[in-house]
């Protein structure tokens, strides 16, 4: 009877241990889900800011992004929310040949040090 409740409870301390295990690894995934929505946010933040100035929609551009007020808050707020985050934009001409073309790259790294990368692109017309 007794060698009964010693594997009962070695049973049981196993499964207690998968649960720990499990609870880890959600609230990696968790944190994991929250940083890409945090970047996908941020993103599209940058869009309205571009949509909103148009006619400064050159400033956005990573070379002269350091000179446009709008454009450097948005880079301190990617930086701040995002752990070592990293906001670029780059204006191009569009591939229509109307308006222009904003791609957006949003890097970060997590805890876990594998670095990510959130990217959108999107036409943006001037006339």
């Amino acid at each position: 009877m007794l060698l009964e409740v010693l594997v009962s409870v070695l049973i049981f301390s196993f499964g207690v241990l998968a649960l720990v295990g499990l609870q880890g690894s959600m609230t990696r995934a968790q944190t994991e889900a929250e940083l890409r929505a945090e970047a996908s946010f941020l993103a599209n933040e940058a869009l309205g800011l571009m949509w909103g100035d148009i006619k400064n929609l050159g400033n956005y551009d990573e070379a002269a992004c350091n000179s446009h007020d709008p454009c450097v808050t948005w880079q301190q707020k990617v930086s701040t929310r995002l752990p070592s985050g990293l906001g670029q934009i780059n204006i191009l001409p569009a591939a229509s040949g109307q308006g222009r073309m904003a791609e957006i790259v949003i890097t970060w790294t997590p805890a876990n040090g594998t670095p990510r990368r959130h990217r959108i692109a999107s036409q943006i017309s001037t006339s």
